[in-house]
């Protein structure tokens, strides 16, 4: 894991205005994510944590601060600049999946891969999340893990820098959360990819490099994990 930041906050705020009121929805927060490093955000709906993602995701601008990534400030990107970071830097997994129910899995991830002219195997990525075998089966018949997986084939066909995921398992059982969260475990150490993983759940945290909790829009804490916990030791 190298210790020089590929993803540096620096004192980054977002405000919405709803009407007459200011929603403070992220408040001077700022953290370094380093290639290799699996960094987890925790906190309460509302904290924050997903407007995090949005913004290291160019998905959204802050209203203030820096988002430097391989040292480039985001913050400023106009709209063709965002698309072509999100297109080249950023993988992204939802908690729906976002699959397109009329192609089947390894349509799903080749069509991902078309966006991008350095691209990895549609069907090696798909091998590599243990789904070599239902390449053909539409979403419909796949179970939710399976579809999560392939959601983060379709990611990582890219060949991003970085894989943020917004609570990946949050729609699943426990056994298939775990294996869930192996595959990106094995993302961060064996690909080396950055991963930013957003979830309410404590119990995840324990297999995070970093650890960040966030409260009200603020960063309240950061943590370092010497050791990270192995995802088949998870328990909640």
């Amino acid at each position: 894991m190298s210790a020089t930041p590929l993803v540096r906050l620096d004192d980054v705020s977002k405000e919405y205005e709803l009407g007459a009121v200011t929603v403070h929805a992220v408040r001077g927060v700022s953290f370094d994510v380093a290639a290799g490093e699996l960094v987890i955000v925790l906190g309460p709906s509302g904290s924050g944590k997903t407007t995090i993602l949005n913004l290291l995701g160019g998905i959204d601008s802050p209203t203030s601060g820096r988002i430097l990534v391989d040292g480039r400030d985001i913050a400023h990107y106009d709209e063709e600049q965002l698309t072509q970071y999100r297109r080249r830097t950023t993988g992204f997994v939802f908690q729906f999946f976002n699959l397109i129910p009329t192609l089947t899995a390894l349509e799903n991830v080749s069509l991902v891969a078309e966006l991008v002219p350095d691209c990895l195997d549609p069907a090696e990525m798909l091998g590599a999340v243990g789904l070599a075998d239902r390449a053909d089966h539409f979403p419909s018949e796949l179970s939710g893990g399976e579809q999560q997986r392939v959601a983060i084939a379709r990611a990582l066909v890219k060949n991003p820098a970085i894989l943020l995921a917004d609570e990946p398992t949050g729609n699943l059982d426990h056994e298939t959360a775990i294996r869930v969260l192996q595959v990106i475990r094995d993302v961060n150490a064996n690909q080396g990819k950055a991963v930013v993983m957003v979830t309410h759940n404590n119990a995840v945290a324990a297999m995070a490099h970093k650890v960040l909790r966030m409260r009200s829009g603020e960063l309240v804490e950061v943590r370092r994990q010497e050791t990270p916990a192995d995802p088949l030791s998870l328990v909640w």
